[in-house]
């Protein structure tokens, strides 16, 4: 994935931005678990939408509604997917980078 600027910064960016100045990034210093939580959001409203239409004739719609269905469920599974490659390199991130809290067990 595309990093802004110089790699180890703090912003990552998403590979759904489709303009120069990138203004939805994932915040690598959150937690694995708040990233994985806006993941697993994502992936649950593009499969949420996909078992909508499996319920759906298509005989009635329009091209361009096709289109923007498609266009909604890549920004959701992208996002997803550009989330869960952020909270796996914070899960991977060095002890030194990532400190044990006192109240946190040893593993």
């Amino acid at each position: 994935m595309t990093k802004l600027n110089v790699p180890g910064n703090r912003y990552r960016q998403l590979r759904t931005n489709f303009t120069d100045t990138h203004p939805l990034v994932i915040d690598t210093e959150a937690t694995a678990e708040d990233i994985q939580c806006a993941a697993h959001q994502r992936i649950r409203a593009a499969t949420d939408l996909l078992e909508t239409f499996t319920c759906l004739t298509y005989e009635h719609a329009d091209l361009k509604d096709i289109s923007h269905i498609i266009n909604a469920l890549y920004l959701l599974v992208q996002d997803g997917c550009d989330l869960l490659e952020a909270a796996q390199h914070v899960q991977l991130r060095p002890a030194v980078d990532n400190p044990i809290h006192p109240n946190q067990p040893h593993s």
